[in-house]
């Protein structure tokens, strides 16, 4: 019996262009896909012409194109190499020409010592050379800090660490924890928006940036670029206490200053409180010796200068004393004088007055005649029979005129 081969026709029929297009628009809407972080090894790197990179991400058993474009190019360095492990973070979508997905990548998180130390060493030489660990733009630590920002993770040991420390050696200063993300592909980007927020803290005196122990790999966000020059723009000093003892990163060679752990790093930027204290002791102590010295000093002027004052007081008063009897003897005699002389005067006066009195005429037996109290100072002005007084040098009698006689 012979079978026929029978073809049933799709419900939707689409050409070569469509069928690509549609399953681009399916991978470009998965939100999953818009923006992921995958895990490889670097096969076939190659830096084309046109400024755009390509290479494979090699699996255990698959294989994804991925291509990095030039605009994004700029930040993944020369570093890579194939046989590298690295996270890539892009998106999935499309190639058309090919009718391939591919990953086109925006970023590159070298894996694995050697990837990481040589990612590392190319980073630091061009930092180097534009000057950014520059012995000269170190910034000294505020002596007594008043408040400061504490850059890790909120659930980390290092934030408790660093607290502990704070409150034990200088309660007094204010601690601002700003929290973020200190190890992953997401953390460079959050390390750089915390330092943002610190910058716009008011009266912010210092930032901490610290984090535990880990692996190499663990300190990778503090080898990234943007987090070094964070650092190194923040407007307040920085100090880093990142990893163990032996850790080294980029974050530390552009912060003022580098301690080998957090607790470390918290005991450079927080003074002890017993060191405050005694250096307060001593400075009271120089104070009052200082003060009793020149209390001394000043009361040893005072008496050098009341003595002197005394002395030229005591000259001046005798010197005054002499003057004064010379000058009242002067007055005394100019006073004699002059009263001598009034008197004389007087006396000329008094004989002149005695001598033209009437008093004194009629002393001499003259008499002088009133009527009704005014001077008669001839006989034609009395009558016969005119009541007159008669005053003499010792007394007055009252008379009549009887008779009257003129002289001619």
């Amino acid at each position: 019996m012979t079978k026929t081969l029978q073809f049933r026709l799709p419900k939707t029929q689409l050409t070569v262009d469509e069928l690509t297009f549609h399953i681009q628009n399916i991978l470009s809407s998965d939100a999953t896909l818009k923006s992921v972080v995958v895990e490889g090894e670097i096969s076939e790197f190659k830096r084309h012409s046109s400024g755009h990179c390509y290479f494979t991400l090699l699996g255990k058993e698959s294989r994804i194109t991925c291509a990095v474009f030039k605009q994004y190019a700029g930040f993944i360095p020369k570093w890579p190499q194939s046989g590298d492990s690295v996270l890539t973070e892009g998106s999935v979508s499309v190639y058309p020409q090919r009718g391939a997905y591919q990953l086109y990548a925006r970023r590159l998180v070298p894996l694995g010592d050697g990837a990481i130390e040589r990612a590392r060493q190319e980073l630091k030489e061009r930092l180097e050379k534009e000057g950014l660990f520059a012995p000269e733009l170190k910034r000294a630590l505020p002596l007594h800090p008043v408040k400061v920002a504490l850059i890790t993770s909120e659930t980390g040991a290092a934030v408790m660490d660093v607290i502990q420390v704070a409150k034990r050696r200088y309660p007094a200063c204010a601690i601002v924890v700003v929290g973020t993300q200190v190890q992953g592909i997401e953390a460079p980007a959050e390390i750089v928006r915390a330092f943002s927020k610190a910058a716009v803290t008011p009266g912010l005196d210092c930032v901490l940036l610290v984090r535990g122990g880990g692996s190499r790999e663990d300190l990778v966000p503090f080898d990234d670029e943007a987090v070094v020059r964070a650092v190194r723009s923040c407007p307040v000093p920085v100090v880093t206490g990142v990893g163990h003892e032996i850790d080294t990163t980029l974050c530390d060679m552009a912060a003022d200053l580098r301690a080998s752990t957090p607790s470390a790093a918290a005991e450079l930027v927080f003074p002890d409180k017993i060191d405050i204290e005694q250096e307060l002791h001593y400075i009271q102590v120089r104070m009052e010796r200082s003060v009793r010295r020149r209390t001394a000093e000043i009361r040893g002027k005072l008496s050098h200068a009341h003595a002197l004052a005394a002395s030229r007081v005591w000259l001046c008063f005798r010197s005054s004393t002499a003057s004064l009897s010379a000058l009242q003897n002067l007055l005394r005699s100019a006073i004699g004088a002059r009263t001598a002389a009034a008197r004389g005067a007087l006396n000329v006066r008094t004989a002149s007055l005695s001598a033209l009195s009437p008093l004194a005429v009629m002393a001499r037996g003259f008499a002088a005649c009133e009527r009704n109290g005014k001077r008669v100072r001839s006989a034609e002005a009395l009558s016969v029979g005119d009541r007159v007084e008669v005053r003499f040098s010792d007394g007055g009698v009252e008379a009549r005129v009887e008779n009257k006689k003129v002289v001619i």
